[in-house]
């Protein structure tokens, strides 16, 4: 077989490998070589990811997107604040992250056509649109997660899993096809209980090391006896064996035990980040950072605003904002902030017309998306909606677009095929344009 080569010397495999050949995009090596170019380093990818999942769909009106032009049914009942960003402003309930603005880039400029939750869940968290009609409350994943695919790439560090979840995986939180494995470890128990311990990082209580190990090799024998050798690599039970000895490893991991012991943060520090669940996983997340875990999801629910939106975030935005900026101001401090990508997003936005419960409803068609580190240039608005806050004007950006920039900060190639078990390619991305702000 002849090997077809460019004038360069590299083969036309080799090109497709790289995403060097996709005609009016930019490959892999070609944006990683212009990333570097814009922030001066060597290129080195982000160590890790802290994606912030508003779950429900955030309002853009009410956080980073106010429109204080629009009819007073539009433009709702908060009062936009500036930013340290000439000519950016956030919703008044933000004055934190409207503090360090100059470490953050809000995108605008996003949109999609998937208005329910199941689907705009799908589409957001994986970079890839739902083959099929998806209802608003289904749990689908037709296409392995952001986070599934950074521990598929990645890999783990040492004593510890590559992916978290805190307190619950999101709808399309999963690894699909990528199997058991890169399917993320969830941390449900509550970080700011007094007697918080990471359920499989401890032994359970009155169980003694010695107890704990022979009733360890009482399984293994009963597994052997009940189970044939020779089992197929899909096979459900195997994906459950590895789960059981991850919780065995993680017992027996310092690191684990390390990184979630959050009692050994100074009092001053918890304060900050908030003594609430919600800001004690942020700073465990920070600590499993520092534990080098690419990729860790913080799920925070309860953003589906239909009624009394404008109580309801007058209790809820000033401790959010609090902690989000608080995490990447410590990370920035710890100098982490440099090899660490914040995001913060939801399914979609929320409608232009407050409803006649106060509420706002379901709106794929203009959101605001947080993003900090990593080599994100701060200082910017990326994108604008019209003064009604309906869709983007001008350039738009798809949720492929995202997920492409997500992953190239990370050092992963979106235009890389995968493989189903049945041996079926798929892309990992299939627009593989970033949004080039964001890249530095």
């Amino acid at each position: 077989m002849t090997i077809q080569k460019n004038c360069l010397g590299v083969s036309r495999r080799d090109c497709l490998k790289l995403g060097l050949t996709a005609l009016g995009g930019t490959g892999f090596v070609e944006m990683l070589r212009l990333q570097a170019q814009g922030s001066g380093t060597s290129a080195a990818p982000a160590r890790s990811c802290i994606l912030i999942w508003m779950d429900g769909g955030p309002t853009h009106y009410e956080t980073f997107d106010p429109k204080p032009d629009a009819p007073a049914e539009i433009r709702g009942d908060f009062q936009p604040i500036q930013t340290r960003t000439t000519g950016v402003y956030y919703s008044q309930h933000m004055q934190r992250l409207a503090g360090i603005s100059d470490k953050t880039a809000i995108v605008r400029s996003i949109r999609h056509d998937q208005g329910n939750h199941g689907a705009g869940n799908h589409y957001m968290m994986t970079g890839a649109p739902p083959r099929i009609p998806v209802g608003c409350g289904a749990f689908v994943s037709f296409h392995p997660s952001l986070g599934s695919v950074t521990a598929h790439e990645r890999g783990a560090p040492h004593g510890l899993p590559a992916y978290f979840s805190m307190p619950s995986m999101s709808r399309s939180g999963g690894p699909n096809f990528l199997g058991a494995r890169y399917a993320p470890f969830i941390v449900d128990d509550n970080p700011n209980s007094a007697d918080f311990r990471v359920r499989d990082v401890a032994l359970p209580r009155g169980l003694s090391e010695g107890r704990f190990d022979s009733r360890r090799e009482i399984r293994s024998e009963v597994d052997r006896m009940q189970r044939i050798a020779d089992q197929e690599a899909g096979d459900p039970v195997n994906a459950l064996d590895e789960h059981y000895q991850q919780g065995y490893n993680l017992i027996r991991s310092r690191e684990a035990q390390a990184a979630f012991d959050i009692h050994r943060e100074p009092n001053r520090v918890r304060e900050q980040y908030g003594r609430n669940p919600f800001g004690q996983r942020a700073l465990l997340a920070r600590r499993l950072v520092e534990a080098g875990v690419p990729f860790i999801t913080l799920y925070d629910g309860g953003w589906d605003h239909h009624t009394n939106v404008f109580n309801s975030l007058t209790q809820r935005l000033p401790s959010w904002d609090a902690t989000v900026a608080t995490l990447i101001e410590d990370l920035d401090q710890r100098g982490m902030l440099a090899s660490t990508m914040v995001i913060a997003l939801g399914e979609f936005g929320r409608t232009p017309q407050v409803n006649r419960d106060a509420g706002r409803d379901h709106w794929s068609n203009s959101m605001s998306v947080l993003f900090a580190g990593a080599g994100t240039p701060g200082n910017q608005a990326i994108g604008a909606t019209d003064v009604r806050g309906y869709s983007p004007v001008g350039r738009t950006n798809s949720p492929e677009n995202f997920a492409s920039t997500v992953y190239l900060k990370l050092g992963i190639d979106p235009g890389k095929i995968l493989y189903t078990p049945q041996g079926r390619p798929t892309h990992l991305v299939s627009e593989t344009e970033p949004i080039r702000e964001l890249m530095g």
